[in-house]
């Protein structure tokens, strides 16, 4: 039987190192998808201190902690998904991370961020396991932001591998203050990787940007540009507004891909579109 899902893609407003203001919003957001009746929302990276953000040093909250307790409390309410990524401290280390909530407000997944950029090695370790996790829509993986870059795009495979049809990414799509509306926000660095996973292996991608300028840290100055953006096989299904004011939640509805091949069988699948295996 065909599965279909609504997701919700949140693009939020991200205050450097105010979590309060920013989990407030996130659970206004929340309300908002559901009120919609979407299935799931996506919420942006580090949503609760802000991407780089100093106080990603001293103020991360570990997982389960009061911050991913607020967004399983909302999706308990709301009866929705969610999908929402947060700075986590665990002992001395702190990690870009993203939680995968049901509707009843249990933790499904947890991943911490592997494609770390250079700059942000000075506030975040590098994750070290990936997983997908079997829903009523189908099975789902995560992963975060720079993880779809081309040079990353290993990770988004794996996730294929691993059966995911849908892979939700938390991000935060960052740009010098001088880029405006006029520029094109996806060009190769995000089209190339997201359609390419979603053609080779028929699934969906979804990544949702925060919005806002960026107050302290090594990206001060810089703006979160929003464009979220969906794409399936077939081509892009939803995009965001492109701007740093562009806070707004994005609807998009789609029929979740069946995927049989398994194994090998993928493989086999991936040389008869000419797919290139580097020995």
């Amino acid at each position: 039987m065909e599965k279909k899902i609504k997701i919700g893609m949140g693009q939020l407003l991200v205050e450097g190192g105010e979590p309060d203001r920013n989990l407030e919003r996130a659970q206004k957001m929340i309300r908002e998808a559901a009120a919609l009746q979407c299935d799931l929302i996506l919420l942006p990276e580090t949503l609760d201190l802000a991407w780089t953000h100093p106080s990603a040093k001293t103020e991360a909250e570990p997982i389960p902690g009061k911050y991913s307790d607020l967004l399983a409390n909302q999706a308990r309410e709301n009866k929705i998904y969610v999908c929402a990524g947060l700075t986590e401290r665990d002992g001395d280390k702190v990690y870009n991370s993203a939680v995968l909530i049901d509707a009843d407000g249990n933790i499904l997944l947890k991943y911490r961020k592997i494609n770390v950029l250079e700059v942000g090695q000075e506030f975040y370790q590098i994750g070290d396991r990936l997983g997908v996790v079997e829903t009523p829509f189908g099975i789902i993986g995560v992963n975060i932001c720079a993880d779809n870059y081309i040079d990353g795009i290993c990770i988004g495979h794996t996730l294929a591998r691993m059966g995911a049809q849908i892979i939700l990414s938390p991000s935060s799509w960052t740009v010098d203050y001088s880029i405006t509306e006029e520029d094109d926000p996806y060009g190769e660095k995000w089209m190339k990787p997201y359609t390419t996973l979603a053609k080779f292996y028929n699934l969906v991608i979804v990544g949702t940007t925060s919005v806002g300028y960026i107050v302290g840290g090594p990206y001060e100055g810089k703006k979160m540009i929003g464009c979220s953006l969906a794409v399936r096989k077939e081509g892009v299904l939803a995009k965001g507004d492109y701007n740093e004011f562009a806070g707004k939640l994005i609807p998009v509805e789609f029929s979740v891909p069946a995927r049989k091949e398994k194994g090998t069988s993928i493989g086999k699948m991936l040389e008869k579109q000419n797919f290139e295996f580097i020995p």
